[in-house]
């Protein structure tokens, strides 16, 4: 009892030195709250004082006047990360938590608590690129087909109520790659790192003439991660890009490319398992019977967009096209689900106007989308290891056995959106705008034969089942802008969403209802050629929340809590010093609690109200010194990040102490068109955890956190030719 209390102590007295450090630097450098505050020299200074979001509005427009918390991640920093996935340059976002179990494209991404009941992927978060959503109509991110390599800027949009977020009470993320214009991004990198660490990348853009130009772009990233079994990812990616000016006011952006992309997702660790992990390094075993978890995908992707400009109005329509297949081994069963298709427009309409010779502006369009899966089957491992039982102890291969499962599934989405902004004075902006989705799942399962979860092996199915569920989904929005001094503005958000259940959560509790996140939000952002400073405080309550939990069997189980409370407070800090260094820091408050949650357990029904949200710390931060010198082309940053202490599971029973101080590195030099870059992430070689969860009853699951990983990247960057030879202007 002596010993657990000094611990305690101990852990408080770091937090609050935690705390101290960063409050400090937030007196001292004011305060701001998104990574867009990464100096690195004169000109940065100034691109970040006009820096420019299309995420939040659909229209460009200056972050310090967009009503609602926005982080831009511009190309600088991109260019200084390895990219190997986009958890290196989301991570020190507030409220934004993000990592991955093997550094592939599998992020864990949390914004503001939404997204973590997922067990894999992302949900309840709209993931976009290049105004495309890569979230399906049920929620479901898949990130296997962004090429990392191919990205310009990231836009984090937190909190609901986006024009783009359908159902997504967490918030948008855009993915912006490079434009197909851009003749001066043509590169050619090389990348290798250890534990089998790789990365090609080769970039090659021109004009054909004097309307049309083309850009090929392709890409190959390996990792063997052999300091964990089971934890390879490879990835293949080719796109072709073509974009012609059919005159001064219009032009048309066409894109197609194909990924393949082979994913092993590693299983967790007991708590022994994990001590063991933290005196070796290496993760030799896991606990669960799935050793061979993982998902081999691969896409084709079609996008097209049109832009024409007549008079006061914007036309803008899109068209989309995903095909895509997955071999998805997961707990119980294997996934095999080879036709897939997303068929998809937005015609969206700009006008600017104005009202009593005020400027305003005007966004109204139809979003269509169907998501359509044919003959996608479950089956048994083939190879497997049991006790007289008959339970499964262990796979011994990710070899697909008899036919559990056929099921055919579509989801139609179809939608408005409209936002009016207008200026009652010169330094005040208004935005009204309001989403309104219809989204129908129509699900027919064949079910001969499933894993349960009690006996640990395969039963007899229910058979045949066809569930066909709607729901409405509401996201209205009001936020103001005032512009007090040319450096200051201030601001105040009122948001709404409603979040659509997945389709696989529909599968397990047909009873389930769409849940309804209102935000509340004030903050002020402030702009200098030195500094930035952006600070929100926030009041999320969410009706119905989905939840999930872990019961006795290791199966995730689904349902609605009754009322949850998020409050919390987001601010970072920046500024540039003498002679090309600049320092910051960010930090986040996280408040999370069941307002009201009666959770069902073995049948047996437990008050949750009152206790915190699991997952999530209170708090969360990260501090950064950049470095780059102009003159001799040396560039540097160290940035470093904490997770603070957090809840396993609903009861509240238990917590993980999370981590301090987990340092990445990168030193750079330039020359001309050569560069050469070295990234070092962890370099204090810490040993920690990803994620905690616990069962309903006693049982642990750790997933450890990369160990020190290095990679050095060679990059040769050069333009096309103004014209092919032989073109004419």
């Amino acid at each position: 009892m002596i010993i657990k209390k000094e611990k305690q102590k101990q852990k408080l007295l770091r937090n609050m030195r935690i705390k101290t450090a960063i409050l400090s630097l937030s007196t001292i450098f004011c305060l701001d709250f998104g990574v867009n505050l990464l100096f690195a020299d004169d000109a940065l200074s100034n691109s970040v004082i006009k820096e420019v979001s299309v995420t939040a509005t659909r229209i460009a427009r200056p972050v310090v006047t967009v009503p609602e918390s926005i982080a831009v991640i511009n190309k600088q920093r991109i260019a200084n990360a390895k990219m190997q996935n986009i958890k290196e340059t989301l991570t020190g976002v507030p409220g934004v938590l993000i990592d991955t179990k093997n550094g592939g494209y599998d992020a864990r991404l949390v914004i503001r608590g939404a997204g973590q009941k997922a067990p894999y992927g992302v949900r309840e978060i709209t993931i976009l690129r290049d105004g495309v959503p890569m979230t399906d109509p049920d929620s479901f991110s898949r990130l296997d087909f962004i090429d990392t390599q191919d990205i310009e800027q990231i836009e984090v949009s937190k909190g609901p109520g986006s024009l783009y977020g359908v159902g997504s009470a967490g918030g948008t993320v855009q993915i912006i790659s490079k434009s197909v214009f851009d003749i001066d991004s043509n590169n050619l990198k090389l990348s290798m790192g250890n534990y089998g660490a790789q990365s090609y990348h080769l970039r090659y853009g021109d004009w054909i003439n004097n309307t049309n130009a083309f850009a090929i772009t392709a890409s190959r990233r390996v990792i063997d991660n052999d300091w964990r079994r089971w934890n390879t990812f490879s990835t293949n990616q080719i796109s072709l890009k073509h974009g012609v000016m059919l005159d001064v006011e219009s032009s048309l952006e066409t894109e197609i490319s194909y990924s393949e992309a082979d994913l092993q997702l590693p299983n967790s660790m007991s708590e022994a398992q994990f001590n063991e992990y933290k005196d070796s390094g290496e993760q030799k075993e896991t606990q669960d019977a799935w050793k061979h978890s993982g998902r081999y995908s691969k896409i084709l992707f079609f996008n097209s967009k049109y832009e024409k400009k007549v008079g006061d109005y914007t036309y803008k329509p899109r068209l989309y096209f995903t095909h895509w297949s997955h071999y998805h081994p997961v707990t119980g069963a294997i996934n095999d689900s080879p036709e897939n298709m997303v068929y998809g427009t937005d015609l969206e309409l700009n006008n600017s106007h104005k009202i009593f010779n005020k400027p305003g502006s005007l966004v109204a369009g139809i979003t269509l989308r169907q998501d359509v899966s044919n003959g996608a089957k479950k089956y048994q491992y083939s190879d497997v290891q049991t006790i007289p039982s008959g339970r499964i102890t262990a796979t011994l291969s990710d070899n697909k056995g008899e036919l559990l499962e056929r099921e055919d599934a579509t989801n139609t989405l179809y939608g408005l959106f409209v936002q009016e902004s207008i200026k009652p004075t010169d330094d005040v902006t208004v935005d009204i705008g309001m989403r309104a989705d219809r989204s129908n799942f129509a699900i027919d399962t064949n079910e001969t034969g499933s894993y349960s979860y009690s006996t640990g092996s395969y039963v007899t199915g229910d058979g045949y089942s066809s569930r066909d569920k709607s729901f409405t989904l509401l996201s209205p929005k009001i936020g103001v802008n005032y512009a007090v001094t040319p450096k200051f503005n201030l601001f105040a958000t009122i948001a709404q969403s409603d979040q659509v259940p997945s389709s696989s959560e529909i599968k397990d509790n047909l009873n389930l209802k769409a849940s309804t996140s209102t935000n509340y939000e004030v903050g002020v952002k402030g702009r200098g050629q030195k500094w930035n400073m952006d600070i929100s405080l926030y009041y999320n309550p969410v009706d119905n929340e989905i939840v999930s939990s872990i019961d006795d069997d290791g199966a995730t189980v689904y349902q609605n809590a009754g009322k949850t409370d998020k409050k919390g407070l987001e601010l970072a800090v920046g500024y540039r010093l003498p002679i090309g260094f600049g320092v910051g820091a960010t930090y986040s408050y996280s408040s999370y609690k069941f307002d009201s949650f009666q959770e069902v357990v073995r049948g047996v029904v437990a008050d949750r109200s009152g206790n915190y949200m699991p997952f999530v710390p209170k708090n969360q931060g990260s501090i950064f010194l950049n470095y780059n010198h102009s003159g001799s082309g040396f560039k540097a940053r160290l940035q470093s990040d904490f997770w603070g202490e957090y809840n396993i599971d609903n009861t509240n029973s238990e917590t993980y102490e999370g981590y301090d101080f987990l340092t990445n590195l990168m030193l750079g030099y330039q020359k001309g068109a050569h560069s050469l870059m070295l990234n070092a992430d962890n370099i204090f070689d810490k040993r920690y955890a990803t994620e905690v969860k616990k069962s309903s009853s006693s049982a642990k699951k750790y997933y450890a956190g990369s160990p020190l990983s290095v990679m050095l990247t060679y990059s040769y960057t050069f333009s096309g030719n103004e014209f092919l030879p032989g073109a004419s202007r």
